[in-house]
């Protein structure tokens, strides 16, 4: 019996045979494709090749792909661990003809593959396969059914179905087409609904998909026509679990060797009971709790892995919801200290043959995932808080209607006025019977409730489900599931993002430019090959207008790996005038760099940039221009890459080697480098970094540019670094600075390190949960910096004096510390004696001081006091009284504060909330807080004496 590695290698093996090469599988995270939250097929990391925008030296691919669907329109997380096949975490198998083989050979492949006994010998009586019926105005895959047919499968195993199950699109448009399923019949055990003789295409769960063959032959537009693709493509996607289940005989992917010692490792790690009856028990709340583990600790490994944190938005929540699933489930397994952490090295032990990185980021990966366990104890804890709260309220309420039904006297306050309970007593006649009805049912806890406990904490259902059972609740499932949809209609919107069009035709029938922009900064007489005007090709740009140029040869770097595009200008074959401005250069599709440019008029002044004489008027395509890279910027842009280099093998020299690059700008002006790191790092690790790289530029290193090694030998025998955001062919370019830095880059770089000048950090921080930014300066901008660092100084000194041995910072922290003391110093005596006199007021309020309707109700105005010295107020004018209500009103810079406060024995007939929130309206605010005591504020301060005189009308109205 093969070993899930064993399949993977024998389906990859199987089509290098064919002429395939091997692609590594790409990360989790989408390169440059805001479409998708994560990779979800085996196809995404060639969707450009597929839309025409990238070119590849080879036809045919082969790759098994980790993908995850958890999330946006994948939305089904619940599911995973309760089902056969669901997960979060899966390989897809796949192969690929990039306008090479079509439906002839990907069909003859798989069904040789699937069914050789040198392949995986799979039973011909067990399997079907599907094809396109036509629908929607696309005609029958006719070719498919015969080719099928030639195969040897039956006309009887040979099923049709419509658009839904069997035409594949990337998006609303660009490449489609038909596709073909093949698929095994698992036997009766595998029926969810218990058939025993049920026929194929019946859902019940005996008839698994194990192969789906997509047909690219379409490209539709905007208007919902198809026109036949010159050089049609295929897409495969076998699940290699679902294959894996098959080889092995067994019903459940969780069943395979992919899980078991997953599986195996959870029990150990919670205590739970492995025993048969458990794990036969496929739906029992144990097994599921540990295939849930299982599941989720593959997916948070390989998610941690690729560079996604823990967050509260995009694909770190979604990582963030997977892990706490898991936890949530070890704790209803009896686990309740963390560790999910340690399945980590699990994982890695099970899959590092096919995925060696996993070796170098496991260690990352599990504090991660110990950081997210520790914070998460805390949030169940507040969780568990407010599930038990919202409990204690729902009984609450039930029980005060149950007993206002029964007798409202026996309810309502003592001094409840008798007209109202009256009238309460015929509304309560009037609703009696629907009120009892609902009485009926018994409490029921929200489901709209559960879902936010279910969403904001990770608590699952079941959890809650049994909480509320316990405290004798019925449950609001049709709530908690109409949240939960509402819930996935914004995850599907928030996630549509704009679907990636196929690659403009102009841009498609060019050459690649060739780029010689590593060696100078001109080339002379570049042919103008192509013009373009808001997106559409032209003969000619005239004097004024914006558009895009392509050139045969160019030394302008196209934006990529973090660095930004070249600017400068295209001259005429006079060498000296200039024709056009150009203000950026990027890649439109693979190999070719569009120039942004704007044409100069040959009636203007001297050029803005000062170069040459003025523009020649209209640019055509065929005319020659000298391509000229404004050579400043260019420097200035090399440094900063250069100091990116170093920068990055400083921060894991001095934090540790789990740092990975997250992300990076790299302009002439600054460079941006984000980074995996837990916490901040402090000022004494930045210096040390500081000082570190800096020894490099000083020790003028030689960078060294190693161009086309193979991707194997660089990473392996290199040990070069991979950037985060770049895509590698099979040949890559090394950039090595010494022992200190190897990374693989296709950026301008200096020749050594002395050319960087100086490396200054400017200030480093948080961009994300996991997540740091270091943002820095090189070059003229460290002298920029240094010389606004010595002004600084200087007005130090003039204010603060210079005292020796000390620097200027902590000279001004001193200064400013004594400043400090001197302000509160100041202020306390400033409160004192506002206290003092608004205190001694207190002595002549005697006369403010009015009975209603046998209360003593006071309201006084005391402007310029803090709300803090106000409640201190309150508080004596209370002890004052003895038995009363008190209102104090201040206005303060155009705001208004507002204090009550009730005695206590008064609380039952006047509430200090109620009591300000009247007062309140009249200076345009709100407020509110405790019977005994209350705040508000307003913005009217016109309006204050106003509304103090009317405080004794609002208590004898509540009397």
């Amino acid at each position: 019996m093969l070993t899930g590695s064993q399949v993977r290698r024998k389906f990859l093996d199987f089509f290098i045979e064919k002429g395939h090469r091997e692609v590594h599988s790409s990360s989790l995270v989408p390169q440059n494709d805001p479409t998708l939250l994560f990779t979800n097929a085996g196809m995404n990391q060639f969707k450009d090749v597929f839309l025409g925008l990238e070119k590849r030296d080879y036809s045919r691919a082969t790759t098994s792909q980790k993908c995850v669907r958890a999330g946006g329109k994948h939305n089904d997380l619940e599911n995973v661990g309760f089902t056969n096949r669901h997960h979060t975490f899966f390989e897809m198998l796949g192969n690929f003809s990039f306008g090479d083989y079509f439906k002839k050979d990907a069909i003859a492949y798989a069904w040789e593959l699937v069914t050789s006994p040198k392949w995986f010998g799979i039973s011909k009586d067990k399997l079907y396969a599907t094809i396109f019926k036509g629908e929607n105005g696309v005609e029958r895959d006719a070719e498919a059914y015969e080719l099928w047919l030639g195969q040897g499968v039956p006309k009887e195993r040979i099923y049709e179905f419509g658009a839904k199950e069997n035409f594949w699109q990337m998006g609303d448009t660009g490449p489609c087409g038909p596709c073909s399923e093949i698929h095994y019949d698992m036997g009766p055990a595998a029926s969810d609904q218990g058939h025993t003789d049920c026929q194929f295409g019946c859902e019940c769960g005996r008839y698994m998909e194990i192969w789906n063959l997509v047909f690219m032959q379409f490209d539709r537009d905007a208007s919902g026509k198809l026109t036949p693709l010159p050089k049609p493509s295929i897409d495969t996607g076998a699940g290699l679990e679902r294959v894996t289940a098959v080889l092995q005989g067994v019903v459940s992917n969780y069943d395979t060797d992919l899980f078991t010692p997953l599986i195996r490792r959870a029990a150990e790690l919670t205590g739970a009971s492995l025993k048969k009856e458990i794990e036969k028990e496929s739906h029992s709340k144990s097994a599921a709790s540990l295939r849930v583990i299982a599941d989720h600790s593959r997916a948070a490994t390989f998610l941690v892995s690729d560079g996604v944190t823990p967050s509260n938005e995009g694909r770190g929540y979604v990582l963030r919801k997977i892990i706490r699933r898991a936890i949530t489930h070890g704790r209803l397994l009896g686990q309740t200290r963390p560790f999910l952490h340690q399945m980590v090295f699990t994982v890695r032990d099970l899959m590092n043959d096919a995925y060696p990185e996993l070796n170098e980021t496991a260690d990352r990966v599990s504090k991660a995932v110990l950081a997210e366990e520790t914070r998460f104890a805390h949030t169940m804890e507040v969780g568990i808080q407010r599930l038990e709260q919202d409990l204690r309220e729902v009984k609450d309420a039930y029980n005060n209607v149950a007993a206002l039904l029964a007798d409202p006297s026996k309810v309502v306050p003592p001094n409840f006025p008798a007209n109202l309970l009256e009238e309460l007593r015929e509304d309560l006649a009037h609703d009696r019977q629907k009120i009892e009805r609902e009485l009926a049912k018994g409490p029921i806890y929200p489901g709209e409730k559960a879902f936010k406990l279910y969403d904001t904490f990770g608590m699952p259902l079941d959890f809650i489900e049994d909480a509320a059972r316990d405290q004798g609740l019925a449950f609001d499932k049709a709530g908690f599931d109409a949240a939960m949809e509402e819930q996935k209609q914004r995850a599907r919107a928030s996630w549509k993002g704009a679907a990636k069009q196929t690659a403009n035709p102009e841009y498609q029938k060019l050459p690649a430019s060739d780029f010689e922009g590593y060696s100078r900064t001109r080339s002379d007489s570049a042919e103008v090959l192509a013009l373009l005007k808001n997106g559409h090709g032209v003969e000619e740009l005239k004097p004024g207008e914006q558009g895009e140029a392509i050139l045969d040869h160019t030394p302008f770097y196209a934006e990529a790996g973090g660095q930004v595009g070249d600017r400068g200008w295209f001259y005429s074959d006079d060498h000296n005038t200039v024709v056009a401005e150009v203000t950026g250069t990027y890649y439109p599709i693979q190999g070719v760099r569009a120039h942004k440019i704007t044409v100069k008029s040959p009636s203007s002044a001297q050029n803005a940039v000062g170069r040459g004489t003025p523009g020649v008027g209209t640019l055509k395509i065929g005319d020659h221009v000298d391509a000229v890279v404004d050579a400043d910027v260019r420097l200035a842009t090399m440094r900063n890459h250069t100091a990116t280099h170093l920068l990055h093998a400083g921060l894991r020299e001095v934090l540790g080697k789990h740092v990975k690059q997250a992300g990076s700008l790299v302009a002439p002006g600054h460079l941006r480098f984000d980074f995996s790191h837990f916490t901040a790092v402090e000022d004494e690790e930045l210096q040390d970094i500081e000082d570190l790289i800096n020894k490099e530029v000083l020790q003028n290193e030689k960078i060294e540019v190693i161009e086309n090694v193979p991707i194997d030998v660089a990473v392996n025998e290199y040990h070069a670094m991979a950037l985060f955001g770049e895509k590698y062919g099979d040949k890559v370019r090394v950039i090595r600075i010494g022992d200190f830095s190897t990374e693989l880059c296709g950026g301008t770089h200096t020749a050594a390190t002395g050319e960087i000048g100086l490396i200054k950090i400017l200030k480093e921080g948080s961009v994300s949960s996991g997540v740091r930014r270091v943002e820095a300066v090189t070059g003229e901008g460290s002298l920029r910096h240094f010389r606004k660092d010595h002004q600084l100084e200087n007005v130090v000194a003039s204010l603060a004096g210079h005292a020796d041995g000390d620097s200027p910072a902590d000279t001004l922290k001193s200064e400013l510390e004594r400043k400090d003391a001197e302000i509160k110093r100041l202020a306390r005596e400033l409160d004192q004696a506002r206290m003092k006199s608004a205190s001694s007021s207190v002595a002549s309020v005697d006369e403010k001081i009015k009975d209603v309707k046998g209360v003593k109700v006071l309201a006084h105005r005391v402007d310029n006091l803090e709300r803090s010295q106000m409640r201190t107020l309150i508080d004596q004018l209370r002890d004052k009284v003895g038995s009363g209500v008190v209102v104090l009103g201040s206005a303060n810079d155009g705001k208004v504060a507002l204090i009550a406060g009730v005695t206590k024995d008064l609380t039952s007939r006047i509430q200090a909330g109620k009591v300000i929130g009247q007062v309140a309206q009249k200076v345009g605010g709100k407020g509110g807080g405790r019977p005994d005591m209350a705040e508000a504020g307003g913005d009217k301060p016109e309006a204050l004496d106003s509304a103090l005189s009317d405080v004794y009308n609002v208590v004898e109205s509540m009397l």
